[in-house]
Parts: structure tokens; sequence; C-alpha cells
């Protein structure tokens, strides 16, 4: 393992130094043991709770040079200056078989100049939901950081109520912020705000450096990932919660997970952060908020891009959104093409869901196994509504069988509607049991979602819908 500190060298104006603060009773729980494979990680870190122990030490080269990031955000809508890591540490980057850069970040790690007021820990609570929720997206073909490990102690924090400590480590391709170009911009420092665009092109988008502006590039790749990152969230009901721009990645993937959860019933305004009081960043709400980001982001390139620049490649973010978007959900129904009849389809569709309060996801996978050249379908039971299934249904088959193909279309059904999901009644079950010591529960719903659209989850609980369809409250707190 080779690691590195391109970061915190080419940027120390913008980081601290500090050694994690560990908990005495540090007890590894959970390795994501294939992602440890490909970043080429010691073996010897998961035996006999070594790295545990190892974090604590002075000397050990993986905390040698830990460093807090310095940025600063929109929060709400607010800009805020005064954010950066307050729990979490910035450990190095070390390259993975792929010859591709990786950030292991350890979170949980104690305070630091950043933590304004807190107590720098991360619960065990939010740091499971964040290990598991990861790798759910990962697995569902949606742009996420990973999970590498997870850690508890018995050392109690205080939340709401009291709660044990735990920490983790996670990657990514990089933990560069929307939140640190706009640090540097609204502090004016023109020389810093170089620095952090020379890093992230040398280390991180070399491929904008070819372009007639460099910058444009930048903006633009940023821009595009992002959109393909919103559609996926709206086509799989998944709801961030906090989608501040200190939340937000240059790399378009789904970053700081917070109270997010996936819709059980399909509600387009859902809402799960309890402190989200007008509904700022609702399911229906996320591809906006997302826009918004970017153009937040998009003025610390004004120095860099024109007025019209800048503009032009904002409006890349709506057609690129819309067509991911629209592609998922039409493959979702069975179709390969995006026409008018498909998209009426898929709008019916959800606005039954909606109406009726079905279960976002099992009525997607149910539909797959549904013949389409059958005038009837067991589906219609399902609903309140029969005869608006019905005349649905009739349109729907037709148009399946204009394409032809039934079993490619039950085939690309089953690729793209999961069995199984992340849903929040699931991990509430992993987590009572971590608190007991038992992570057994945590693996299997892990293990789950790694092929979350195998039929052979079907008979399992994890294929079930909560039985209650209250719409929970998530806490912020983590």
């Amino acid at each position: 393992m080779k690691l590195t500190h391109l970061y915190a060298t080419e940027l120390s104006e913008a980081v601290t130094q500090i050694h994690p603060d560990v908990p005495g009773d540090l007890q590894l729980q959970l390795v994501n043991s294939s992602h440890a494979q490909e970043l080429a990680l010691p073996d010897k870190w998961w035996q006999d709770n070594l790295l545990g122990r190892q974090l604590a030490e002075k000397d050990f080269a993986l905390c040698r040079q830990a460093v807090a990031q310095k940025y600063g955000g929109h929060q709400f809508g607010h800009w805020n200056p005064m954010l950066g890591d307050g729990r979490g540490l910035l450990l190095g980057e070390v390259e993975n078989r792929a010859n591709q850069r990786i950030d292991l970040h350890l979170k949980g790690a104690g305070q630091t100049p950043y933590s304004r007021q807190g107590d720098g820990r991360a619960v065990l609570r939010s740091t499971l939901r964040e290990y598991i929720g990861s790798e759910a997206l990962f697995h569902l073909g949606i742009p996420t950081s990973r999970s590498l490990c997870l850690f508890d102690s018995q050392e109690m924090v205080l939340r709401e109520t009291p709660e044990t400590a735990a920490m983790m480590i996670r990657t990514a391709p990089s933990h560069i912020r929307f939140g640190h170009f706009e640090y540097y911009y609204h502090a004016g420092d023109s020389a810093a705000l170089k620095r952090l665009f020379e890093h992230a092109f040398i280390h991180h988008f070399p491929e904008a450096l070819s372009e007639k502006n460099p910058h444009q590039a930048l903006l633009k790749a940023i821009v595009l990932r992002t959109a393909r990152m919103i559609a996926l969230w709206q086509a799989y009901g998944f709801v961030h919660g906090v989608m501040n721009t200190d939340n937000m990645s240059v790399h378009g993937i789904t970053f700081d997970f917070g109270p997010y959860a996936f819709m059980d019933n399909f509600v387009s305004n859902a809402v799960f952060n309890h402190t989200d009081h007008q509904g700022r960043y609702a399911f229906d709400q996320q591809p906006g908020v997302a826009l918004w980001n970017l153009n937040a982001l998009a003025q610390a390139f004004s120095e860099y891009c024109d007025t019209e620049q800048i503009k032009q490649t904002l409006m890349l973010f709506e057609p690129a959104f819309i067509s991911a978007y629209q592609q998922t959900m039409v493959n979702r129904l069975g179709f390969s093409d995006v026409d008018n009849t498909s998209l009426d389809l898929v709008n019916r569709f959800l606005t039954m869901l909606a109406n009726q309060q079905r279960d976002y996801h099992q009525h997607f996978r149910t539909l797959s196994a549904m013949d389409p050249t059958q005038a009837q379908c067991d589906l219609r039971d399902e609903f309140v509504d029969r005869d608006a299934f019905d005349t649905w249904w009739q349109d729907y088959r037709a148009h399946r069988q204009d394409e032809g193909n039934t079993d490619a279309q039950a085939a690309l059904m089953d690729s793209v509607n999961p069995v199984v999901i992340a849903r929040t009644h699931h991990l509430q079950r992993a987590t009572d049991a971590a608190r007991q010591g038992d992570y057994s529960i945590a693996a299997e719903l892990i293990e789950a979602l790694k092929t979350p659209f195998d039929d052979k989850w079907a008979d399992t609980v994890w294929a079930n819908a909560p039985v209650d369809d209250v719409q929970v409250s998530l806490s912020c707190s983590s």
C-alpha cells in the first residue's frame, strides 16, 4: 500500500493536521472485504482488531499526516464560511488496483478546529446508516462514496439522547466539495482558489486541461455528473435530506449521508429530515436544489469563465437530468425507447402509486413478473381504483407488445427494479441489534444489498415493505 498526502501537501493552507482521538475500547465490527481488496490494503488490518488498535498509535502511518479540511457552504440557502471537517479526518490517498487514487477518510475522529462546539464524535446510529446506505446506492448503480470499515465503542456521547460513539473509514475519489471552491471565492483568496483548481485538474479532471477553456470544461463535468446522480436518486426514490453545498461532491457522488431515506409509499414531496420544516430538500425539490447548488458553485468560476459561458454550461443540467431520468424510468417499465407513449405510461403509473399510497419499489418489481399478453393483471388487486389500473394496463400491454420481445423486456425490468432496498425499518432493525452488540442483522442486510436485483431475496424479510405506512421523521444529528 502506497499512502500519499497530495491534498494536504498541495493545499496546506486549507487543512489542519490532527491525530485521531480514538476511544480506548474501539472495536472493528464491519469490513467491506471486496472493497479493501480493490484498494490493495493490508489483510492484517482486519485481523484481531489490529486496525482499531493502530489508529490510536501516534506513529501509525495511516494517521501520521491526518488532516481536517476547511471549507464553507450554503446551508438551507444561507452562506456559512465557518465550516470544515468537524469530526472527520482525511488520512491520505491510496491507489486502487485500477491505478486510481482514492481518499481514505476517518469519520468520528474527534474534535477539530472546525467542530463548532461539537464533540467530534459520530454515533453508532448515523455511522451504521451511512455504512449501509452508501453500499446500497453503489450496488444500485448510483454514484456514491464507499464504506470500508466500521468500529464501535462504549463511549457515550450526547445527542437527543445518550448514544454510543462509532467510527468508520469511507472512501471517495476525493473529498473536494462545492464548498471548497465557494470558500476561497467568497474569501476573495484568488491565489488559494487557483491552487485548488490546479489540484483538481491535475489529480481528478486531467481531461479538462486539453479543452479550450479548462475551467468551463471542469464546470461542465461537474454539472453533467451531478445531473446523472440526481436523476438516479429520483428514479430510485432516494431522499438525501441535507443538500447543502458543503455536502455536494465535485465528482457527482452521493456524499455525507445524514437523515436520508428511500421512500416506501410514493410521496412526491416526501421529507424525512425533521429539521427541514419548509421542505427545501423534499424529494421533488432535489433536482431544483442541485441546480441551485451548481449556480452557487459556478460563482467560483467567474474569474475564468464569462457570464455567458457559465450560463450555457449550467443550462446543460436540465436536459442531462431529464434524459437520464426518463431513460431509467422507461426501462423500469420494460421499454427501451423514450417516447411520448412510454413517458405517459410512467407518469400515469406514478400518479396511481401516489394517489393510492402504494409502495414505490414493490410495485415496479411485481410488474416485471406480469404477462403483458394477458388481458387481466393480478397487480390490479393492489389498487383501490381498479378501473384506473385496468385502463392503464390495457395501454401498457399494448405498448409492450408494440415494442416486441416480452422476454427481453422482462429481463430488462428485472435488471433495474430492485427486490431489496435499504428501507428505513431495515436500517432501524440493524441498528437496534448493533446497539446490543449483534452485527449479524447488519451483515445480512448488507449481503442482500450487494445483489439487490436478485430474485433469491424475494421471499426473505429484506424484500418486505414496512407493516405500517407512516412516514418517519429522521434526526439530522450524527
